[in-house]
């Protein structure tokens, strides 16, 4: 199936996951469209970090359809390999390799999975850690930066792959509050390069700030969306405002 840019980067429809008995995602659909930015909220354990992690295929789904650029990630003879290449994600945990630099950190995907020339890729290594604001931390291991540092380095490595799109898992939750600001701008900075971003987030003054549009699941389905403005003021289902009320 060929995608074009007027349908959704992302489309999700109908979309079940259980875990044993255990059903997390009871039927979800939204759509993402290119350049948009989608915020996931809602409380612990209601399936938001399962239904992005179902977007590149770490996680298999029961029933329903998940296309990314047309492609269907549950179709069982999909190239996992190429559908991650378009689709970067960036976790809680950084992940970064301890005994390599911020900029070989960096590089090692674009060497061994896309197979491209070093020096090249050496360069746009050192632009893309100017890009999140590191430069001159190029040099730096993991264990010499800070925790929001390290998450900008994370960034970096993803975005080193070229993707489409850009999955953030809570990318924020395991920072000390005053790093917090930065790995958000250099969040912010992407989406206002027109990168297409689902994010999983906590941080509702940055979700108010920068999303397109929010979604609130809770108990696996999505209860409530809307773009910011009508979403944080004029929300509607009783779930919503109980949530709304206890974090703002």
């Amino acid at each position: 199936m060929s995608w074009t840019e007027d349908q959704p980067m992302v489309s999700i429809k109908d979309v079940h996951k259980s875990f044993g008995d255990l059903e997390v995602l009871k039927g979800v659909s939204l759509d993402v469209k290119k350049g948009e930015v989608i915020c996931i909220i809602g409380p612990s354990g209601s399936g938001k970090s399962t239904l992005i992690r179902c977007v590149n295929a770490l996680n298999d789904i029961q029933q329903g359809s998940i296309r990314v650029e047309g492609q269907e990630v549950n179709d069982p003879d999909l190239n996992k390999l190429e559908l991650r290449k378009k689709v970067g994600m960036v976790f809680q945990q950084y992940n970064l390799f301890p005994h390599k630099t911020a900029v070989q950190n960096v590089m090692m995907a674009p060497l061994r999975v896309l197979k491209q020339d070093k020096s090249a890729v050496e360069k746009k290594a050192r632009a893309l850690i100017k890009k999140v604001r590191l430069e001159g931390k190029e040099d730096a291991f993991p264990g010499e930066l800070s925790g929001g540092q390290q998450q900008r380095v994370a960034i970096a490595r993803s975005l080193a792959m070229n993707p489409d799109v850009m999955l953030f898992d809570e990318v924020t939750a395991a920072l000390d509050p005053e790093t917090v600001g930065e790995v958000l701008q250099t969040i912010k900075d992407l989406a206002e390069d027109g990168m297409t971003c689902i994010l999983v987030t906590h941080e509702m003054g940055f979700a108010r700030e920068v999303a397109d549009h929010i979604y609130f699941t809770d108990r696996g389905v999505i209860v409530e969306h809307g773009p910011p403005a009508s979403f944080f003021d004029e929300a509607k289902d009783p779930r919503t405002k109980e949530f709304l009320s206890q974090i703002l």
